[in-house]
């Protein structure tokens, strides 16, 4: 799910900013099938990092092309944050009903763990280098020239990230980060709500 919603939220925004590359190729739809690259899909399982298959995107289409990019690129991180928060909002509403039964506290593990993976998600893709979305969104602010600099290793960027996770370079920080926005901005949410709910019908 926050795989498919995080490209979804790409092919709509640059569909909505005049790009229908991506309706025309398929790619605005819940089906996680056409989102999944299998390369990525096993990554996933055996090292815990992985990637979907990228929704095709033209600039040129777009009436400002750097700031659509720009745009279209933060629209995939954006939705996982939104994601994550509605997870979190479902499990202060389901909180005090569900966590009388192993069932419920299962499905309420799966509400927060969706909600860590997809803060995850839309954190990690945020790191500027190719081909992760923060690279597109350094467009509106780079140079012709050096935007061009830095998309010329875009093929060798993913090896980077592969590098740099596998020896914990950019894994162990990255899961402070990840683990600070999860207990700092999202638990305090699914407790507000929880709260919220107790007042309202609970007392």
């Amino acid at each position: 799910m926050c795989i498919t919603l995080h490209e979804l939220g790409h092919g709509f925004v640059a569909w909505k900013l005049g790009d229908d590359t991506a309706y025309r190729a398929g790619r605005l739809t819940l089906n996680p099938l056409k989102h999944i690259d299998v390369t990525g899909l096993l990554m996933m399982v055996c090292f815990r990092f992985g990637w979907a298959k990228p929704v095709p995107v033209n600039m040129y289409r777009f009436r400002n092309p750097r700031k659509g990019m720009a745009v279209t690129a933060l629209a995939g991180p954006v939705t996982n944050f939104l994601l994550a928060f509605v997870f979190m909002v479902f499990y202060g509403l389901l909180m005090h009903p569900l966590s009388g039964t192993d069932a419920g506290l299962y499905f309420l593990r799966m509400l927060s763990l969706g909600a860590y993976i997809s803060t995850g998600l839309g954190i990690f893709n945020l790191i500027p280098i190719p081909p992760l979305d923060g690279s597109k969104i350094l467009l509106s602010v780079l140079n012709d020239e050096n935007y061009a600099k830095l998309m010329r290793y875009e093929r060798y960027g993913m090896l980077l990230l592969i590098a740099l996770v596998a020896t914990g370079i950019l894994g162990r920080p990255l899961s402070a980060v990840i683990s600070t926005v999860y207990s700092k901005m999202l638990v305090p949410v699914a407790l507000g709500t929880e709260e919220l709910v107790h007042h309202l019908f609970y007392r």
